[in-house]
């Protein structure tokens, strides 16, 4: 591979950003035929072994997101992860340099229907619900985009039924022909706020995933609902209290709590393995999109029934001397660490692991819920300092310097009954590579608590 210093050369495409997407995109245009580069601002991206595997003689820009190399490319394929702002970035936009990612690549060339999934929280939980339906119904489904395999990969096999895409506010940023069949919004809270000048822009971010004329699944909870109606298009709400005709919601029969389609009951709350007031939402929106490719009720209610969640999203780890152990390493921000909170209030009482990286978001939020439902918060992380300085002085806190320290002093004031609880807040970048190392570090934390009870 050579890695290329100055820039002699004119490029059909570079792509920025050398991870797994960048390296689909990479692979993507190449396999067309076009003349690519790469740059990253890293000296040894994540995918530069296989980039070099693949392609011996790939040009790369390494060390810094080379802008000579940028104003002699006919078009830029940006990873998520580089911001639009990049002054490099902004520098070829001015300059009337075309720039999309790689999920506006992969709506230029699908041949099959997309279901399209966004949100603060729950996007993977839907996602991967959504798919177990559809597959379920028979129809073959692929899944990737923010989850799993990168969305251009997906075009490297036969064409399928349907397409299952993940789209984080990242994605969609870049994305301009996406016109899926259902798209769903499941909600807005504060993230990422060290990217967006403003909720404001975070959220009209989230909401290009409605772009297109298909159908709109709308949580009606939600606050910005009435701002993206379009009474032209075909919509689905979903609400956790009674619904209207035609749309999700719960209602009240014999003193139990149902699932519903309109007045029809479709499966008791009871059923369900997933706890917690936000996977109720969930499994509403996913089969609110399930509808709209025609998926019996039936097959959705032999979905929900056995889905027991995701790894690192309010998983339950062990139970040890009658005290539960969750894992929810990807609530990395505030709304999905008080969603969990809520949902396990009513198993016990909890004891909560936090902190990490906040991203600059407002914690203040986590006060009043932490006071209701928390007796003690172990805090570790960059922004431990700032989270407890957040939820006040009159709730239990003690700091501790690595997952190991937190699990083992959990577990020694906890009693019977009670939940401990990791569900940060934060990211987990500051200390770990990613949220599933963190979650990873908690279990073993864990494991290694009962081989010694």
């Amino acid at each position: 591979m050579s890695t290329v210093n100055s820039v002699d050369l004119h490029y059909d495409a570079i792509v920025v950003g050398l991870g797994k997407t960048g390296l689909s995109c990479f692979r993507y245009l190449s396999n067309q035929g076009l003349s690519v580069a790469i740059t990253d601002s890293r000296e040894t991206p994540p995918e530069l072994s296989k980039l070099k595997e693949e392609f011996e003689s790939a040009p790369t820009y390494l060390g810094q997101i080379n802008e000579e190399a940028l104003l002699a490319s006919d078009q830029i394929i940006l990873s998520p992860g580089i911001s639009l702002d990049h002054k490099s970035i902004k520098l070829s936009i001015e300059n009337n340099i075309p720039v999309f990612g790689d999920i506006e690549l992969f709506c230029q060339e699908a041949k099959a229907p997309i279901i399209a999934i966004s949100g603060s929280n729950g996007k993977s939980t839907v996602t991967t619900m959504v798919a177990e339906m559809t597959r379920s119904a028979g129809l073959k489904t692929y899944v990737g985009g923010n989850i799993g395999t990168p969305a251009l990969d997906l075009l490297d096999d036969t064409i399928p039924d349907l397409y299952v895409l993940e789209l984080s506010s990242f994605q969609l940023e870049t994305t301009f022909s996406l016109n899926a069949h259902a798209s769903v919004v499941l909600n807005i809270s504060p993230d990422h706020m060290d990217r967006y000048s403003s909720f404001h822009e975070y959220a009209d971010a989230k909401k290009r995933i409605y772009l297109g004329q298909g159908f709109m699944v709308v949580n009606k909870d939600e606050e910005y609902f009435h701002s993206i109606i379009d009474d032209s298009r075909e919509i689905i709400y979903f609400t956790l209290t009674t619904p209207e005709e035609g749309n999700y919601g719960l209602i009240m029969h014999d003193k139990e709590i149902w699932l519903s389609h309109g007045s029809k009951k479709i499966i008791n709350k009871n059923q369900l393995k997933i706890k917690g007031e936000h996977n109720v939402s969930n499994a509403l929106a996913a089969m609110a999109l399930a509808e709209t490719v025609d998926v019996p009720k039936d097959v959705m209610t032999g979905v929900l029934k056995e889905f027991v969640g995701l790894a690192h999203r309010c998983q339950l780890i062990k139970v040890i001397n009658d005290v539960t152990w969750y894992n929810d390493s990807k609530a990395t921000n505030v709304e999905s660490c008080i969603a969990s909170i809520k949902g396990l209030s009513e198993l016990g009482d909890i004891i909560l692991i936090a902190g990490g990286d906040s991203k600059e978001a407002d914690l203040s939020c986590l006060r009043a819920i932490i006071e209701k439902y928390v007796k003690k918060v172990f805090l570790l992380g960059i922004d431990a300092s700032k989270l407890a300085s957040f939820i006040g002085p009159d709730i239990e806190k003690k700091f501790v310097k690595n997952m190991n320290e937190a699990v083992a002093e959990a577990g020694k004031i906890a009693s019977s009954g009670d939940i401990v609880l990791l569900s940060p807040a934060c990211s987990s970048l500051d200390m770990y590579t990613n949220y599933q190392q963190r979650g990873d570090a908690f279990i073993s934390a864990v494991n290694a608590l009962s081989n010694n009870v």
